[in-house]
């Protein structure tokens, strides 16, 4: 893993990021706020970026690459869209990791220190907050509709073998 100092001001990242999806509709004074949490992180294929059962305040945006969610030894899912978003959920709870998250290619990541919010300056901290909380409803919204959907179709396969003659 290679990763950068943090991002601070530089106008240039500030304008990267504004490319990433999650973040295109922001306001620039937000964008610089989060880039003060944030380091680029580079993984290799293969790596791991955080495993099931470990504790971290980390965030994590994709920049480049593909990533692979393993819960207990098994690939539930995958990640290799830029600006997606994966880690919220020990972040939101404060609980171990539910999954590990491994390099399935070269990554590089946006990675964000959660807990350096609480160092922020007092009236930059609430509004950066707000932007953060912001993108985990976005996050969990989305999930919690795929979720939904693909519980949907399980349950329509499972009545259908049901129905099968034995």
């Amino acid at each position: 893993m290679k990763q950068s100092d943090y991002l601070q001001d530089n106008l240039e990242i500030v304008k990267s990021l504004r490319k990433l999806p999650i973040l295109q509709s922001m306001e620039e004074r937000h964008v610089k706020g989060l880039a003060k949490l944030c380091r680029i992180t580079q993984y290799d294929s293969g790596e791991t970026i955080f495993e099931e059962d470990k504790f971290d305040q980390f965030l994590y945006f994709l920049i480049s690459g593909k990533v692979k969610i393993v819960k207990k030894g098994t690939e539930v899912g995958a990640f290799d869209r830029v600006g997606d978003v994966f880690g919220e959920m020990a972040v939101i709870d404060s609980k171990a990791r539910s999954a590990s998250v491994i390099a399935a290619t070269a990554v590089n990541c946006l990675k964000m220190d959660i807990s350096y919010l609480d160092r922020l300056p007092e009236n930059e901290r609430e509004t950066v907050a707000y932007v953060v909380y912001r993108v985990f409803c976005d996050i969990l919204s989305t999930r919690l509709r795929q979720t939904t959907e693909e519980l949907i179709k399980a349950k329509e396969e499972i009545k259908k073998l049901q129905s099968l003659p034995r």
